[in-house]
């Protein structure tokens, strides 16, 4: 048997860092953490945060330090959370949304991380989260 349990994030500050994404998700970091390792649950899956020394972000999307993961996190209006990670530390890298206001956005975290906003059509948003529309088999 096989099970994701961790996805893990080198970086120079793990408190720092995880603070950051716990801003951004709205999660807490997990009691516990530490400037060796820092946690956020998302249900089954910690997105942890261990410290490396010498610490080299990469650098998208050029190849020389090529980004090895990205986050994606779909979100209702791409326009406020914009705002609202930019506010946290993170810098808008690229915009690839359409007039329509759906595509994504790529951002770097305060440590040089990509991740993106997305806003793709046809997702019904509810109170219980994200609806993703069926997709052909």
């Amino acid at each position: 048997m096989l099970r994701l349990t961790d996805f893990i994030i080198d970086c120079p500050d793990t408190m720092k860092l995880a603070a950051f994404y716990s801003e951004v998700t709205g999660l807490p970091v997990k009691e516990g953490s530490d400037e060796n390792w820092a946690g956020i649950r998302f249900g089954e899956i910690e997105l942890a945060f261990t410290q490396v020394e010498d610490y080299r972000a990469p650098q998208w999307p050029d190849s020389e330090h090529p980004k090895q993961f990205h986050l994606d996190f779909e979100v209702d209006d791409i326009e406020a959370e914009q705002r609202r990670v930019l506010a946290l530390g993170a810098t808008l890298q690229r915009d690839c949304t359409g007039p329509d206001g759906y595509g994504f956005r790529v951002y770097a975290d305060p440590v040089g991380h990509p991740f993106c906003l997305c806003r793709n059509k046809g997702v019904i948003w509810t109170d219980q989260g994200p609806i993703w529309p069926k997709r052909d088999q």
